[in-house]
């Protein structure tokens, strides 16, 4: 075997692309609409106490399932198999893979949401207690890797990491993890997350991280999460699904796929520290395992799809994060957060925004971090403009996903 060979028997390649998102299926569509700066947030329940906006799905389940499938199969699982199912068509089928060899690893915050719901209101609506009798199937945060894996006939190991969100980034590593360690010839993963529920809302709210606006003002609830800048008030929830399919660069050789993008670098760390507020150093720790993973300097990393959840508290600490690995060359690193156009995904945040990273790499084009007039100087970084997306000379690109519980993952991408 020659070194070459040899080489790309152990790097992993991104083969296939799959989405289920608030700007639609069509992953280039969806580059399309963030570079545009179109926002998918829109008011939602008038009946709260609180506005609140909110990224939801127009999603026909019907493409992908019968009536009588759908019994006990929530919201959350039906865009895992559609978004799972998308990606590997994108990847031109699984090849020859036996199904023992094929994995499923996904992510998943929250599980059923809307199932759980109904069941509550249901339960309590009756006076005696009844809900659906498939309601814990449906609600069960581990329902969607395994209905993906019952779609797609996948008898390797079936996963799910719930670590809110940076649920679907870890699913994405380990993938890459089982790849290049051969236990798995074909890895599907992703993550899937459909919360856009009163009750939920409504959690978040208490927390009081979601972003305000005007109650009634459709623009104003477009345009109201603003990362990194001056004005920010949080974030708004959002819903959808994402799934790359993953090989090694040698096996999709062989049989002739399409590369999108390499993933050659990954980092895990944990604060430790605090359950919901961040900390920069526990951040930095993921970032440069990403790097070391990859063999790659700071410096050979054009452009950070960031967590960026436009918090008070947040932002400023993974700014100062970027800092602590970059030092002086933070101000070549274009960044940006695109959950100012998509909403926060949770539990699928990392992996449709790694979907993004890698069509952000393989275009040489930049999602702008929108909504962002003033950016503040606790947040200083070189944000992406509107308008200002292309990148001719982009060979690497990371996202970072950090978590409640003071988990934090970064996903490392190179061209192909």
């Amino acid at each position: 075997m020659s070194a070459a060979t040899a080489a790309a028997a152990h790097r992993v390649a991104v083969t296939g692309l799959g989405v289920v998102s608030p700007h639609g299926e069509d992953p280039q569509d969806l580059l399309a609409a963030l570079l545009r700066g179109e926002s998918a947030l829109r008011p939602v329940f008038p009946e709260l106490a609180r506005p609140a906006a909110a990224a939801t799905v127009a999603f026909d389940a019907s493409r992908w399932f019968t009536k009588l499938q759908l019994a006990g199969v929530d919201r959350v699982s039906q865009f895992a198999v559609a978004a799972a199912d998308l990606a590997v068509q994108d990847a031109g089928g699984l090849g020859d893979a036996a199904p023992e060899r094929v994995g499923v690893f996904g992510g998943c915050g929250m599980g059923g949401a809307t199932a759980l719901e109904a069941a509550y209101r249901a339960g309590m609506a009756t006076g005696a207690g009844r809900v659906p009798p498939l309601t814990v199937p449906a609600f069960m945060p581990n329902a969607p890797a395994s209905h993906v894996a019952m779609r797609q006939k996948a008898q390797g190991p079936v996963l799910t990491y719930s670590v809110a969100c940076a649920s679907s980034a870890v699913a994405i590593a380990e993938a890459a993890k089982a790849v290049r360690r051969g236990e798995v010839d074909v890895a599907i993963a992703g993550g899937s997350e459909a919360l856009i529920v009163p009750g939920v809302v409504m959690a978040w709210q208490a927390m009081q991280t979601l972003a305000a606006f005007p109650a009634g003002d459709s623009r104003a609830a477009a345009a109201a999460v603003k990362p990194f800048a001056a004005d920010r008030s949080g974030f708004a929830l959002g819903e959808g699904a994402a799934f790359l399919v993953l090989e090694s660069e040698a096996r999709a050789k062989a049989r002739g796929a399409r590369a999108h993008a390499l993933l050659t670098g990954w980092g895990h760390s944990c604060d430790a520290t605090h359950l919901t507020k961040p900390e920069a150093a526990g951040q930095a720790r993921a970032l440069r395992m990403a790097l070391q993973a990859a063999g790659l300097a700071p410096s050979d990393v054009g452009y950070c799809n960031a967590h960026g959840t436009a918090t008070r508290i947040g932002d400023p600490i993974e700014r100062e994060a970027l800092a602590q690995v970059w030092g002086d060359g933070l101000g070549r690193l274009k960044v940006s957060s695109t959950k100012a156009l998509h909403g926060h995904l949770l539990g699928a945040a990392g992996a449709l925004e790694a979907v993004i990273t890698v069509l952000a790499l393989a275009n040489r084009q930049l999602p702008p971090n929108a909504h962002c007039a003033e950016p503040d100087p606790a947040c200083a970084l070189d944000l992406v403009q509107p308008g200002a997306v292309e990148a001719p000379e982009l060979e690497a690109a990371v996202s970072s996903s950090f978590a409640f519980g003071g988990s934090n993952a970064v996903l490392l991408f190179q061209r192909a």
